[in-house]
């Protein structure tokens, strides 16, 4: 038998076609549901939409509750003000604002983020952040998160390195970015997410 066809339940069908090589080749299936990735033709990594960095906070909301890890990807971002910018994540409950474990540290200074995960502290409302945070799932809704973001302004720039962990009450389904106090507005820049 060089192939197996398999039919679909209304048209189409799938098959799977022995190589004409001599030899024996095995393809195991996991046991789980889910998409198959055909290299070439689709990506285990999913796009968001990009988008425009308005208002005072930026939201990523209906994560897939498969998702292992999530990299939030900030160009030419910036405020109407200093207040340093954060990411928080949340689940259907909604975003947590607290209980965030991590510090960010930036030419000899450094900070403590309780909030939520350190981006970059906006030291001036001229101050673009560029870069990513990627926050991997280590287990029982606790995510782990690392990022470096360089900012540039009035002149100067720094570099902002940044990790953190946070323990969830559920499943995360949101990623919301914004700024320690709340109130500062985003005035310009993209921000989106890329998961896996």
């Amino acid at each position: 038998m060089a192939s197996v066809v398999i039919a679909g339940d209304t048209s189409g069908s799938v098959s799977v076609t022995v190589p004409a090589t001599a030899g024996s080749n095995t393809i195991t299936l996991p046991a789980v549901t889910g998409t198959a990735v055909i290299s070439g033709q689709n990506s285990a990594l999913t796009n968001g939409t990009a988008v425009s960095a308005s208002s005072t906070s930026v939201d990523f909301t209906s994560i897939p509750s498969w998702v292992k890890r999530i990299t939030v990807m900030y160009a030419g971002v910036s405020t109407n003000g200093t207040s340093a910018l954060i990411l928080q994540l949340g689940t259907s409950s909604g975003v947590v604002t607290s209980g965030y474990v991590g510090a960010m540290s930036y030419a000899s200074a450094q900070a403590i983020y309780t909030t939520g995960i350190g981006i970059h502290n906006n030291g001036s409302a001229s101050g673009i952040g560029n870069g990513t945070t990627q926050v991997s799932l280590l287990g029982s809704n606790t995510w782990a998160a690392s990022g470096t973001v360089g900012c540039t302004g009035a002149g100067t720039g720094e570099t902002y390195s940044s990790g953190s962990y946070i323990a969830l009450g559920g499943t995360l389904d949101r990623v919301r970015i914004t700024t320690v106090n709340g109130t500062d507005a985003f005035d310009a820049g993209t921000i989106n997410i890329l998961y896996e």
